[in-house]
């Protein structure tokens, strides 16, 4: 069984599939009724007006109706377009078991509980029939697929068959007045509409279920006896032809297969059953734990089936139905039913070969699964799921292609799969071992060979070469070399495909598709969501692949799209130009033309063949908002600019490419204030300060103006703003413009008008203006504002600008070729493509571009239209006043400056950034760190050593970022410059080739901290401990951020790790052994004898040894401290420590007893936990920390290091990485 999609829900009662949709009705024991897409895997509707369970639900096989029925007594029709319910039927007195559309008449039969099958006219909306007989529940009722006939099962333990033909005749309308009389007859008699035709007997319980054979005059039935019936009827009678047993519990439902002659039955005993039909035997058995089966459903076109459960539904396959087949150039060699055929591209001749496969498996899943090919030897090595997985090899006769009755005996073997590797080898899997086993086409061993993971399947990859597939990666292995030459982590890969060239691989998992190299370097991911069928390389080197619904391209740098729908799912075989040959599910040979245009365009952009993207535009119809939105996306939009009509799409556009005199035109025509404002903003930004002049006066905006002015320097035009804001009673933007043009006497007159006496007396004594300063005083009298005394006044004056006038300049570059090559054709005049340079990155014209004409009129003009209107009727004559005012005569429009009419800036594409160099060229977590890609650095550490808490490491990725930047201050205005600081720089080194980061930690800094350890440790009181034990984690903490060059120095990394592990180990213990109170004497022995076990420097094992052999003493265990002082004169201690001992000795040597037992045996080696420590001895598990190879008891597995604070104890690391020369 394949399941294709599956549910989890309430009780599913009822089951209907969409005769052309991916569409499946589930009706819910809970009322409910659930439109699923299988093929998406998702809700599309729900629709609940039912009360209680619905029983019976089926999908009309034209209109966008569905009927349902349910235990409320109601059939209810639906359209599911509409989502709603359109009409109730009432009629049925019970429960209603099933219901169904008939496939030509307006008709629903329906089945009930009341004992009775109803035939409803659904257009008319009435019930046209009542059949009557059976005397319990009918438990269904169904039209046959093509005869008047409908059969019915009951729990009376019988099926009935009923002819409906003279119901067919009622509705027909009567062609003459004889027949409408005999028609009004019958039914004053009470005619009869439907009559039993059989009543089949012989379950000896209640029948669940009867359903007729699509084609052939069979019924099958499943009933409470366990038993599934088939039945056979000729015109005159029906019979019983045999009993399927096997069953063990209540038979729910049962069905003919549409396609295939077998029957498939369900039942309570959480089983479906598959039975051949012709030779009524099982053929296979699928169970579920724990639901059980009580609907089935059989798509009427295609390989799907639907059964529902207790907790759901599922919708599955019974068998592949993907032919095996082999491409070998012009040829494809494939599999179809039991024939090798043979395929000729070129020709499109199709032929058989050789017959493959002894007729009559019982099972099913036995057809071919893949296929290889040989070219040179004609030989073809078939694999298939047979007794767990086999082979066959056939070697084809060179004549007998197109006489398909040479029946050959093949040489066979078991194997997971079987792939040709050379002209006359092919390898042979053997899961159970990891094996390849190379074989001559004597089907003899020529070699084993052990692959370097477990395998599941294996791909040919070149000659000698097998690509191994496991769970969750692939591999490429040579056999001759036993060496891996690529691997990847991957999704479960079902089909890999090679490009002719064997130079990239697309691999195709159920939902992915990955393009690799041939040494597996990934290239790009694409993720679907339907599911992925098959692909072909074309001649560009794009994928071509097929989902359930499309044909859809891939480019290489991962950019995808549809190249046309499906209407039934292919399997692509070839690609050749614009046609794409292929197999169908039934075998057949395809070929399908395409319309490659879009991503043949899409790949030269990709390519920079600008010369075939200039001629594809000219020549082709590309167009649509998907194009123009990708050439968006990848940095095209002057190209876009050449497809869109559009004034709005084009004005973005513009921007977005910067073609100022694109923009002008387009808001032109445009006319709107917010067009006006986002040209203003890209002109300001290009310093075209005459576009931005005109695009603020296009939206009168007076304050943005008087900021232009200001900064540009034009302080006449400012001064000419001042007095429109007089007339125009604007105080604010009056008193702005005198403050930007440092007119003081101007500042005093708006604030005396408008009555700010105080603020205008100020400020006329601040700036010196005493007569203007005493009248204003004589005005105010008594409210005089005083000045502060003893400050001196700083003149409110405006900074003059930094540059008058004038637009920015701009450099003088060629056009690109789109901006020359488009503007020619669409001129009119053709560019010479022959005249084209080879690279076609750069036209060869110096073609200046020119503003299109803006009028840039003068201020005055532009006001005095916008506001005539409204000031015709003004008293004080408006802006007449401005007659009388001495003014320049107009300007003529800015169009651009002079040296903005000579060409167009084009800036420099941005090189990367050092950091991303880095990024991509190192696979040292440090080097990750100071490049800033701290989440690559986190998962190279997890993976190395398998650290999982980065807390610790926050502050030094920090440092290491910053320590391999710096920066420098330019302007004040403009941002700081990062500057990368590189490793090992020097005058002579190359520009062009960037050197690794340089790191803030190494590894002579991490030496001088174990010094300083040392000491710490050698002083020995509580503080110094402390302080030892923090410069030991330290180390700890470091050392996977150090980098050093030679393999002498990696070695002394590893052995810092394992002394710092010792000593933060021994520390922590005699810390805690110091914190703990006299209370538990037993446990400060244990921890005092533990120290003693760490490899310490020899002067500090002598103080552990002194330490233990008091506290031992102390408490009485005069034989475990005889032990200790024993230890410590064998380390030869200077003469006050030997003293000590020997006096220790002495004294326990008188009596060899211990107080207190304690956990502690130091005849037998151990090593200690380092978060319980308690010891650890030879022979009992452990596991251990893989950074710091600390040891703990099994029931840490999978908490953090209590040594070094960073790993996971029990995670799967590579090892430590901290040179260059471990990656090379």
């Amino acid at each position: 069984m394949l399941t294709k999609f599956e549910t989890k829900s309430n009780r599913v009662k009822g089951l209907t599939f969409h005769p052309k949709r991916p569409w499946i009705l589930a009706s819910l024991h809970s009322g409910v009724i659930q439109l699923w897409d299988y093929r998406m895997g998702t809700l599309i509707d729900r629709f609940d007006e039912h009360e209680g369970p619905v029983r019976g639900v089926h999908f009309h096989n034209s209109q966008p109706l569905f009927v349902s029925g349910g235990d409320d007594y109601k059939i209810k029709v639906w359209n599911h377009k509409t989502h709603r319910c359109l009409f109730t039927l009432l009629g049925h007195l019970d429960y209603i078991r099933t219901v169904q559309f008939h496939h030509e008449n307006p008709w629903i039969v329906s089945a009930s509980d009341d004992q009775t099958i109803r035939i409803w006219n659904w257009q008319s909306r009435t019930c046209i029939s009542v059949l009557t007989g059976h005397n319990h529940y009918v438990m269904c009722a169904s039209f046959h697929p093509k005869e008047d006939l409908v059969v019915s099962a009951s729990l009376d333990q019988t099926v009935r068959v009923w002819d409906i033909g003279s119901l067919k005749k009622k509705t027909v309308s009567p062609a003459d007045d004889l027949m409408r009389f005999t028609q009004m007859n019958s039914d004053l008699f009470g005619g009869v509409d439907a009559i039993v035709k059989y009543v089949l007997e012989g379950h000896d319980r209640g029948v669940n279920w009867a359903s007729f054979h699509p084609t052939l005059p069979l019924i099958v039935s499943g009933a409470d006896d366990r038993q599934v019936k088939l039945w056979r009827m000729n015109e005159t009678k029906a019979w019983e032809v045999d009993t399927l047993r096997g069953h063990m519990n209540n038979v729910s439902s049962v069905m003919f297969h549409a396609k295939q002659d077998i029957i498939v039955s369900n039942s309570e005993d959480k089983s479906i059953r598959v039975w051949d039909a012709t030779k009524r035997t099982g053929i296979q058995t699928f169970r579920r734990e724990h639901d059980r089966f009580w609907i089935l459903a059989v798509h009427p076109e295609i390989n799907l089936l639907a059964a529902g459960h207790d907790n759901g539904m599922i919708v599955f396959k019974l068998e592949r139905e993907r032919p095996a087949f082999a491409v070998s150039g012009d040829s494809l060699f494939y599999a179809k039913d039991r024939f090798l055929r043979y395929y000729e591209y070129s020709t499109q001749k199709d032929s058989q070969v050789i017959p493959i496969r002894r007729p009559g498996t019982p099972s099913l899943n036995q057809s071919p699964r893949t296929l290889s090919y040989s070219p040179t030897e004609n030989a073809v090595l078939i694999c298939s799921d047979l007794d767990g997985g086999s082979y066959e090899l056939y070697i084809i006769p060179k004549d007998s292609v197109g006489r398909s009755d040479v029946v050959q005996d093949a040489k066979r073997g078991t194997g997971g799969s079987a792939v040709f590797i050379a002209r006359n080898r092919f390898a042979v899997l053997e899961k159970s071992t990891s094996q390849v086993l190379v074989k001559n086409l004597k089907n003899e061993v020529v070699k084993k060979s052990s692959l370097p993971i477990p395998t599941d399947a294996i791909f040919y990859a070149g000659t000698g070469n097998l690509l191994c597939r496991s769970e969750d990666k692939v591999v490429i292995f040579d056999l001759q070399q036993r060496l891996v030459l690529g691997e990847l982590q991957t999704p479960f890969v079902r089909y890999v495909v090679w490009s002719n060239d064997m130079e990239n691989v697309a691999l195709l998992s159920k939902h992915t598709i990955i393009i690799a190299s041939k040494k597996l370097v990934l290239q790009c991911t694409l993720h679907e969501t339907i599911r992925v069928k098959s692909g072909a390389w074309d001649d560009n080197g794009v994928f071509i692949y097929t989902t359930l619904n499309h044909i859809k391209y891939c480019l290489p740098n991962g950019d995808s799209g549809i190249i046309r729908t499906l209407d039934v799912p292919i399997y692509i075989t070839k690609v050749s130009g614009n046609t794409i040959f292929c197999l169908d599910r039934d075998g057949k040979n395809r070929a399908i033309t395409i319309n490659a245009t879009e991503y043949i365009f899409k790949l030269a952009l990709l390519r920079k063949r600008y010369d075939h993207v200039m001629s594809m535009i000219k020549n082709s119809q590309l167009c649509g908002q998907a194009m123009i939105a990708y050439l968006q996306q990848k940095g095209f939009p002057e190209v876009a600019l050449h497809f869109v009509e559009d004034e709005r799409v084009r004005f973005n556009l513009a921007l977005e490419s910067g073609n100022i005199s694109v923009a002008v035109a387009s808001a032109t025509e445009i006319n709107e204030k917010e067009q006006w404002y986002r040209l203003g903003v890209e002109a300001l930004r290009q310093g075209n300060a005459g576009i931005v002049e005109f695009a603020y006066q296009q939206t009168k905006n007076f304050e943005r103006l008087s900021f232009l002015y200001l900064i540009t320097g034009k302080l006449d035009k400012l001064s000419k703003l001042m007095k429109i804001a007089e007339v125009k009673n604007n105080v604010m933007g009056q008193f702005h413009n005198a403050l930007y043009l440092g007119d003081v006497k101007e500042r005093v007159k708006i604030l005396e008008n408008a009555g700010h006496l105080p603020l205008a007396y100020i400020t006329a004594s601040v700036h010196g203006l005493k007569d203007i300063a005493e009248r204003l005083a004589i005005e105010l009298g008594d409210n005089v504002p005083s000045l502060p005394e003893g400050k001196t006044p700083s003149l409110l004056m405006p900074p003059s600008p930094v540059m008058c006038g004038g637009d920015w300049p701009l450099l003088r570059v060629m056009k690109g070729i789109f901006e020359g090559g488009l503007e020619s054709a669409a001129r009119g005049g053709a560019v010479d493509e022959d005249e084209e340079d080879v690279g076609g990155d750069w036209g060869d014209g110096l073609d200046m571009v020119d503003v299109d004409g803006m009028e840039n009129r003068d201020i005055e003009a532009i006001l005095a239209e916008a506001e005539g209107a409204e000031d015709e009727n003004d008293e004080e004559g408006g802006w007449g006043e401005l007659e009388g005012l001495d003014l320049p005569p107009e300007l003529d429009t800015p169009k651009a400056s002079a040296n903005a009419r000579s060409s167009v800036f084009v800036t420099p594409t941005q090189g990367m950034p050092v950091s991303h160099i880095w990024s991509q060229k190192s696979s040292l977590a440090a080097e990750q760190a100071a490049a800033g890609s701290f989440d690559t650095a986190m998962r190279l550490l997890n993976r190395q050593l398998g650290i999982k808490n980065f807390a610790p490491l926050k502050s030094m990725f920090i440092d290491l970022f910053s320590g391999s930047h710096s920066y420098l201050r330019a302007f004040s205005s403009s941002p700081v410059v990062p500057l990368a600081i590189e490793r090992g720089w020097s005058e002579s080194s190359s520009p062009n080739v960037r050197g690794p980061p340089a790191l803030a930690y190494d590894l002579s800094q991490q030496e001088e901290k174990l010094k300083s350890g040392y000491k710490a440790t050698t002083i020995g009181k509580t503080n110094n401990l402390i302080e030892a034990l923090q410069l030991f984690l330290s180390i700890l903490h470091t050392i996977p951020l150090v980098v050093v060059e030679s393999r002498s120095e990696v070695d002394e990394v590893k052995e810092l790790v394992i002394i710092a592990k010792e000593y933060v180990l021994g520390l922590k213990m005699e810390l805690k052994r110091r914190q703990m109170k006299d209370d538990d004497p037993v446990r400060q022995q244990e921890l005092a004898a533990y120290f003693t076990h760490c490899n310490l420097r020899l002067p500090h094992l002598r103080f552990a040894l002194l330490n233990a052999m008091t506290v031992c003493y102390k408490a009485r265990n005069l034989a475990t401290a005889y032990n200790f002082g024993k230890r410590l004169l064998e380390t030869n201690p200077v003469e006050s420590q030997a003293k000590v001992a020997r006096q220790f000795v002495q004294a326990a040597e008188r009596n060899m007893t211990d107080a207190t037992e304690l956990n502690y045996d130091f005849r037998n080696p151990f090593v200690i936990c380092g978060s319980t420590y308690v010891p650890i001895y030879r022979g009992q598990k452990d596991v251990s920390c893989p950074y710091c190879t600390a040891r703990f008891v099994p029931s840490q597995e999978g908490k953090i290091c209590g040594v070094c604070d960073l790993a996971v104890i029990g995670a799967d690391a590579s090892g430590l990485v901290c040179s260059p020369s471990q990656v090379r």
